[in-house]
């Protein structure tokens, strides 16, 4: 435990959580400061069906007759042991209907990171190994177009195109496989722009560096050189990029999940913004901070072990934890040009 890398890890840890619970606590001091008066607004609704004694156990249940920092340090201490309340519309645990929602989210979500990955990983390779007569311009110029497009025109053309037109899928099977395909292209294509552009950068930054012009010089060609020597040191900014664009795939379902009529996040969140219910968008808002700051986690904890030039010192002081641009990343090619 005394390991560099240890104390790394830990220190990570620590700032993660501390991250989280500030988080779930600033998520509570906005909503409370909100205008309106969840008692008055929902639980006295006739619509909703609450009997006086429902309302009586709900206020007591939440503490809403309670100081403000009172209220906090009930929902706090209930949020560190996994317990979100009541749903202040149907009366139900909020924990099972994020339960019943999320999986859907994380099917979608995951897909799209895939897609998002496979493509911006073809339109990087073309930019290296095909010639310039064969659409390389295009190619470079394909993640501005896709960061422009926002993922609801995506969808709505994909609709149109494969569920109107060729009869691929149908908009009412939301949750079968080819809608959930069309679904995750259109929340992946706008992601794969920011891989896209970061990848292209680093293979051209890495393209021109001594140790490709020896493998040039040796008859290797552009698919051997691109798989061999390119891939491995340009694709690790990309950790980085890809914990960064956690939060867009989770704010991008919730509108996908609209447009496809999926019954995930969104939906809950569309509902509880609907009714007012505010433990469940609290949650919901929590629970995306946890996902985004355990990714971030991951990328952090993953990086020095992919790339050995990080320093594990400079990083628990609190510096920059990205290469020196005066430590390069030796290869026997490197070397081999150290030599001539």
């Amino acid at each position: 435990m005394r390991s560099p890398y240890a104390r790394f890890a830990l220190s990570r840890t620590a700032q993660a959580i501390l991250v989280v619970l500030l988080a779930y606590v600033f998520t509570f001091l906005v909503i409370s400061v909100l205008p309106g008066d969840p008692v008055t607004s929902t639980l006295k609704n006739p619509d909703n069906g609450f009997t006086q004694d429902d309302i009586d156990a709900i206020v007591a249940y939440y503490g809403l007759d309670q100081p403000v920092w009172v209220q906090l340090w009930t929902s706090l201490s209930r949020f560190v042991v996994g317990d979100f309340g009541i749903s202040l519309r149907s009366n139900l645990p909020v924990s099972d209907l994020i339960a019943q929602a999320l999986p859907s989210t994380l099917v979608l979500a995951s897909s799209a990171l895939a897609v998002a990955i496979v493509l911006a990983a073809l339109i990087a390779w073309g930019t290296q190994v095909l010639p310039v007569r064969y659409g390389q311009g295009l190619l470079r110029a394909l993640p501005s177009l896709f960061l422009s497009v926002p993922n609801f025109v995506i969808g709505l053309l994909l609709i149109q195109l494969f569920a109107f037109g060729l009869g691929v899928f149908r908009i009412i099977d939301s949750e079968g496989p080819w809608s959930t395909f069309f679904a995750a292209v259109a929340l992946g294509i706008p992601v794969s722009a920011q891989l896209a552009e970061v990848l292209i950068a680093n293979l051209d930054h890495e393209s021109r560096q001594e140790y490709i012009a020896v493998a040039r010089s040796h008859g290797l060609r552009r698919t051997a050189i691109f798989a061999r020597h390119l891939v491995k040191p340009s694709s690790l900014p990309t950790v980085t990029v890809l914990a960064l664009i956690v939060g867009e795939l989770l704010g991008g379902s919730l509108i996908t999940e609209s447009i496809f009529g999926r019954a995930g996040v969104g939906s809950l969140v569309q509902s509880a913004v609907a009714s007012q219910d505010l433990p469940v968008l609290q949650a919901v808002v929590s629970l995306a901070a946890i996902v985004f700051v355990v990714v971030n986690l991951l990328a952090d904890l993953a990086y020095p072990l992919l790339d050995p030039r990080v320093s594990l010192d400079r990083a628990l002081r609190g510096r920059a934890v990205s290469p020196a641009a005066d430590q390069p990343l030796h290869t026997p090619l490197q070397e081999e040009v150290s030599v001539v």
